[in-house]
Order: C-alpha cells, then structure tokens, then sequence
C-alpha cells in the first residue's frame, strides 16, 4: 500500500511537472520570465519541471498565477482523450505536502469548457493559504460545502461556512481556508476564468 502511495504521488507530480513545462513554453516564457511573474525561483521552477520536487499548494498556486491560469489547470492529464465524461476510477488525488488537504479534479480533462470542478478534503485543524493577490486573468469561483466546517478569509472578510453553505468569490485578494473542527471538511469549487480549459497546441 505504502508502494502504491509513493507511485501515485511520482505520477501526478509527472503530470504537475509536464502541465508547467507546456504551458510555460505555450505563452513563450523563460524560466526567469516565470519567476519573476510567479515570484517562485528560478531553481524551484526547474525542480517542478523535472518531477523533482512535492511543491505546496501555495506554491503551486504562485505557479499558476504567474502562467494566468486556475490551480486546477495545473493537474489536468493533457494526454487524457477530449471527452465530455469524466469517470470516477480515472480520477487521480493529490496531497498537499505542508497542509495535508487532498484535492481532486472532476471535471473531464482537456475538454473545452469555461467551467472547472475540484473536490477538496480538507483534514481537521488543517489550514492553507494563498497569498497571491490581483491576477491578470479574471477567475471567479464558487465554494460549496459537503460536510464539516471550514473557515474561508478573503482579503480581511472571514466566513465560517458549514454543510450545505454556498459562497461566491473573485480571485483577487490572499485567500485562506482552515478547518477550526476536529472532523475533515468536503467541500466543492467551481472555477470559471478566461482561460479555464487553456490547452496545448
């Protein structure tokens, strides 16, 4: 089981690595155009693009920002099929290495849409925050609760959100999420952006 753990997480760190690597040669940028627009360094970047290294969540985040597309772009198979079903076995997890939250997409991979659907655990006392701020790229998201509590800040407004709740929100202040219970929070977001389903050519 430990096995099939450890190769798990070699895969989807392929699939990070391979996701950053195109769509930063896509928009034509050098590593040090990246980092200086990510605020990730140089060296942090080539290890990602290696498979090299288990980033954090926030600095994936920085990642995607600097590249102009959502999170959730970066853990797209770009070689899965160009198929409007998405089936639950095919569906890889990730784990944030500092925070411990789990995060999944719904959505089928690679298919043209605006919209984006993430699953994310987040486990009891865990907390994970995202300093990224202004992006150049409008990407507005939708929080909706499963089960369990969680606490979600933007900018300086906190809300404490419990099972069934619902908020809307743009991304464009630091934003926070934190499970203040000890039982794990479930709960689903929904991205819309400019470039949402932003694709290899």
């Amino acid at each position: 089981m430990r096995e099939l753990v450890r190769q798990a997480a070699l895969d989807i760190n392929s699939r990070i690595a391979t996701r950053v690597s195109a769509l930063r040669a896509e928009r034509g940028m050098t590593l040090d155009a990246l980092a200086a627009k990510s605020e990730v360094s140089r060296s942090m970047l080539s290890l990602v693009e290696r498979g090299e290294s288990s980033p954090t969540a926030a600095v994936l985040e920085k990642i995607a920002t600097g590249l102009g597309v959502p999170l959730a772009s970066l853990f797209e198979d770009a070689g899965a099929p160009q198929e409007p079903i998405s089936r639950g076995q095919d569906r890889s997890a990730w784990r944030d290495p500092q925070s411990g939250y789990v995060r999944k997409n719904i959505s089928p991979p690679n298919y043209p849409s605006p919209l984006q659907i993430v699953e994310v655990m987040l486990p009891a006392g865990a907390k994970v925050s995202y300093q990224t701020g202004a992006r150049e790229v409008s990407i507005h998201q939708q929080i909706w609760v499963q089960e369990g509590t969680i606490e979600l800040t933007v900018g300086k407004t906190t809300h404490r959100l419990a099972a069934d709740d619902c908020v809307a929100m743009q991304l464009n202040e630091p934003t926070g999420f934190r499970n203040p219970t000890r039982k794990r929070a479930r709960y689903i977001v929904v991205i819309a952006s400019e470039h949402s389903r932003s694709r290899l050519r």
